[in-house]
């Protein structure tokens, strides 16, 4: 049987929660893209063939933003159909907990570590916007 099914592209987000060596938090990682759409993004990507979506996030956050991540808890699904003007994708976010630097590679032309208190959130490309408040809502509550 030749028929496939069409169904969107998988990828998933990390909200990336820098710490200091005292445990205290000092942001959360966002990216500017290297291609377009070209803004400010969560770090992330597409899971590949035969990977986990938690093997994805951990792989993603290294090859773009440089550290190694701690998945701390899913917070979502995200799966609107115009979240990505360039296909349907549907994104598996986590949040992510990590030490240092970020350094931005691959798809991401820099990465910076920006607290919640400076967030911009009418800055950020894709539907970035409305998962971060979801984070920020559930901040609110610990």
């Amino acid at each position: 049987m030749n028929w496939k099914p069409k169904t969107p592209y998988l990828a998933t987000d990390g909200i990336v929660e820098i710490y200091d060596d005292s445990q205290v938090f000092l942001g959360i990682v966002l990216i500017q893209r290297k291609n377009p759409p070209l803004g400010l993004a969560l770090p992330g990507g597409f899971v590949d063939v035969g990977e986990s979506v938690e093997h994805a996030v951990v792989r993603e956050m290294k090859e773009e933003i440089s550290l190694d991540v701690q998945i701390t808890k899913l917070l979502g699904v995200y799966s609107d159909p115009a979240r990505d003007e360039r296909f349907h994708t549907a994104s598996v976010v986590y949040v992510c907990k990590a030490y240092g630097v970020p350094v931005g590679a691959d798809d991401a032309k820099e990465a910076m570590v920006v607290s919640l208190e400076d967030l911009k959130l009418d800055t950020l490309v894709f539907d970035h916007a409305n998962i971060l408040q979801d984070y920020l809502n559930t901040k609110a509550f610990h």
